[in-house]
């Protein structure tokens, strides 16, 4: 699967993510250090979430194309 100039796939985001989700759930950073992360984090599930709407707009392209190939001329 390719992946747009620049972006990094769906999973690596995710992953990183998880383990920001961990660092903070662990209780063992700091007030600062932990805004940091949570900055970061809200920044991968932007990310993440552009990167599904783009799926998800490539699978209606292709389901209608799919479509229009089954109809009767």
């Amino acid at each position: 699967m390719k992946t747009p100039k620049g972006k990094r796939k769906f999973e690596e985001a995710l992953g990183d993510l998880e383990e920001l989700v961990a660092a903070l759930e662990g209780g063992d950073t700091d007030l600062d250090k932990a805004l940091e992360l949570f900055e970061k984090g809200v920044g991968l599930v932007s990310e993440c979430r552009e990167r599904l709407k783009d799926a998800e707009e490539r699978l209606k392209a292709l389901e209608s194309a799919a479509g229009e190939d089954k109809k009767p001329q």
